[in-house]
């Protein structure tokens, strides 16, 4: 089997402690063949376990039993846990860089991201608002048409508007911008999750979904054609409901996926119910793309504290995602 690739983030963040305690759970979570891109000494640094740098993503399976394989790039400078540097974030940028393309080229089965210090890329020359958009531009796809969900045992959201000032929403979120991201979340969810017909769950924008218009005509004018239009294409969608009342156990097993409309409605409940299994799936890409959903957590690196719960799960998102494209691709045939 091809194996996985996992872009080791920021070398003086949580990523490579992380990345390594995975791989000491690969047996009790049944995780498929990875192989670390990124400085192996970043990794040496938090870690005394055993590394076997490969030259070649065909030797993984080879060594993964025994040792995790690390594609070492060797440019990090010197890694000092929690102490995010200048040649820290270029050497997240050459991981992400390398790793994108292996998957790309189909070396890699899928591709995982370890946090990255979006201060600190951003001195060195990345110009994307985040990994999601750098490795949408890469394979090609519209911004609008990558969509961010985030998925735990229990939850699936997606936001409509991501990394966003709360007072810009409103005017961001348009009939247009809807019907785009929701598609891709319905394709998404059949090809990724293998959910034949997905059911979707729509957030109001305002509080109670704008009781009638006397709390807001977002709803009116904007979210409730949207959907209507969603509903002639044949899309199982409903909505736009109460926020407030969407995520209790009762209302979550009425739909595979909430579509909210700002970050924050979208996440809060996702981490709360999964805090440290939370995954970042990227939904439209032509390749498989996850990522844990949390940041860098430059202040418990290096002292042997950060979970591995969300890495884990990243990993083992991607595997069943690839699996379940092969046999979508099979059944389209």
């Amino acid at each position: 089997m091809t194996p996985l690739v996992v872009a080791m983030g920021d070398p003086a963040g949580v990523g490579p402690e992380t990345i390594a305690k995975a791989w000491e759970a690969r047996g009790t979570h049944a995780l498929p063949p990875f192989v670390v891109v990124g400085d192996a000494r970043a990794i040496e640094a938090v870690w005394q376990g055993p590394i076997a740098r490969i030259d070649d993503l065909r030797d993984a399976r080879r060594t993964f039993d025994e040792a995790l394989p690390v594609l070492s790039l060797h440019d990090a400078g010197v890694v000092v846990p929690g102490q995010p540097s200048a040649d820290g974030a270029r050497a997240a940028f050459h991981a992400l860089e390398t790793a994108t393309g292996l998957a790309q080229s189909g070396a890699a089965r899928a591709l995982v991201t370890a946090p990255v210090g979006k201060a600190q890329l951003y001195h060195v020359g990345f110009t994307h608002p985040g990994q999601t958009e750098f490795v949408a531009e890469r394979c090609g796809v519209a911004r609008e048409n990558a969509v961010m969900m985030l998925a735990g045992p229990e939850l699936r959201v997606v936001p409509i508007t991501t990394h966003v000032p709360l007072a810009a929403v409103p005017g961001l979120l348009s009939f247009e911008l809807i019907l785009a991201k929701v598609r891709v979340t319905a394709r998404g969810l059949a090809k990724n999750f293998g959910i034949a017909r997905p059911r979707l769950a729509f957030a109001g924008l305002n509080p109670h979904a704008g009781e009638s218009g006397a709390l807001g005509r977002e709803e009116i004018e904007v979210i409730e054609p949207a959907i209507a239009q969603l509903r002639h294409e044949g899309i199982d969608i409903d909505g736009p409901l109460a926020a407030d009342t969407m995520f209790h156990p009762r209302a979550r097993v009425r739909y595979d996926a909430a579509i909210c409309c700002y970050h924050d409605q979208a996440l809060v409940p996702l981490k709360t119910l999964h805090f440290d299994e939370g995954v970042n799936i990227t939904l439209g890409l032509p390749i498989v793309r996850t990522s844990p959903d949390h940041g860098t957590a430059f202040g418990i690196a290096g002292q042997n504290k950060a979970h591995p719960g969300a890495m884990i799960a990243a990993i083992a998102v991607a595997d069943a995602a690839a699996s379940n494209r092969q046999r979508y691709a099979a059944a389209c045939k």
